[in-house]
């Protein structure tokens, strides 16, 4: 059995991660195909995502991707996340990780509605709110859920979800408009707000893309995430990507199975896979810096993360939940966190000292990220402990 050791999982992270300033890429797609998708729970991340791994990239090059070229496209999937897809791997998420999402939200909320008495029969009104949002849209309006529930006024419906001191009453309006969204009828189209904000209108998915391919069926989907998750992430272990993909091991075995996933071991004892074609050696590229913003996928790409790391320090870099707050990285293992000062000023946190090489690098990552940013301020609800200066045990 061919070992990966953690010194070559850095070398291959460095290389396809497009980290290393020789391997970076071209423009947003290439970024977001290296990565298989991209975080996008907070709107920031995807562009300096991007941004670390290109060259001269601009917001506005990013924007464009997103809502002009629409080559990049933002779709509910895996974890109940919200990611930036390739266009071309929708129909993977669409018949395998967002199907899940969907009946897992359209059942919660059948529920919630039957519990508030809005219906007798939750499934139904579901379905029926949900064409009704599909139908609005058809004709290519773009509208926020505000607008929506003004028109449809079933989306006004009452309903109560949560338990105990997160109990809450909401109008039904904002996750019909999900559940349409993660079966693919519906996506976030333009953003009504500023890049660092999450203000979209939605559109019909037939009318934002053109053509829309059919979604695969669910075995297929989930191999093709797999496959790509593989390329970019691989070795990893049956753990990280039942993780990664939110799915069952059941699913990602059978993923395994259908892409000839090959096993190897790694280091701490564990196992962990690869592609049939991935099991030649990988040098090391030699030294590299980036400053990755919150939620980054290198950061969160695995759920096993010895090999780039240290186990001491993830309290201070993590939150609770296991969300990754910014991380400041030195050939391929997180050595701190960075921030801004309020004009902007970009600032390396290291958690310990480290080598010259290393702090001359890193601080001129912070000086051409400050200058990027143009003295815009990025915020993260995800902000690690250490920068939010949290005393842990």
């Amino acid at each position: 059995m061919r070992h990966i050791d953690d010194d070559e999982r850095r070398a291959r992270l460095a290389r396809r991660h497009a980290l290393h300033p020789e391997h970076r890429v071209a423009d947003p797609v290439a970024a977001t195909r290296a990565m298989t998708v991209l975080h996008s729970t907070e709107p920031h991340s995807v562009h300096l995502a991007i941004r670390a791994r290109t060259h001269g990239v601009t917001l506005a090059d990013v924007d464009r991707a997103l809502y002009d070229d629409r080559t990049l496209v933002k779709q509910l999937a895996m974890r109940r996340t919200l990611f930036v897809f390739p266009r071309d791997l929708l129909p993977a998420a669409w018949g395998s990780a967002s199907a899940r999402v969907a009946g897992t939200e359209a059942r919660r909320l059948a529920a919630d509605v039957e519990k508030a008495g809005v219906c007798a029969d939750g499934a139904a009104w579901v379905n029926q709110a949900v064409a009704q949002v599909a139908a609005r849209l058809a004709a290519g309006d773009d509208l926020d859920v505000a607008a929506l529930r003004r028109e449809l006024p079933d989306l006004e419906a009452r309903i109560v979800f949560g338990s105990g001191a997160w109990t809450q009453e909401a109008a039904a309006g904002p996750r019909v408009v999900t559940v349409a969204g993660a079966r693919g009828l519906v996506v976030r189209g333009p953003n009504g707000g500023h890049w660092r904000l999450s203000r979209p209108r939605w559109t019909s998915t037939r009318s934002w893309l053109g053509d829309v391919p059919e979604a695969l069926d669910e075995a297929a989907g989930y191999a093709e995430l797999v496959r790509r998750w593989l390329v970019t992430f691989g070795p990893g272990t049956e753990d990280d990507v039942v993780w990664w993909l939110g799915g069952t091991k059941s699913a990602v075995r059978r993923a395994f199975a259908d892409v000839e996933a090959v096993p190897v071991s790694l280091d701490h004892g564990r196992s962990g896979f690869v592609l049939p074609d991935d099991l030649d050696p990988v040098a090391d590229p030699g030294d590299w810096a980036a400053l990755l913003p919150s939620l980054d996928p290198t950061t969160m790409g695995w759920r096993h993360r010895e090999h780039y790391l240290d186990a001491v320090d993830a309290p201070f870099l993590f939150d609770r939940a296991g969300n990754g707050g910014p991380t400041a990285w030195w050939n391929g293992r997180v050595v701190g966190s960075w921030v801004q000062d309020p004009d902007g000023v970009v600032q390396v946190l290291a958690r310990r000292p480290l080598p010259a090489a290393a702090r001359a690098t890193l601080d001129r990552e912070a000086a051409a990220l400050t200058q990027w940013l143009g003295g815009e301020v990025v915020n993260s609800i995800y902000a690690a402990p250490m920068v939010r200066g949290e005393r842990l045990p």
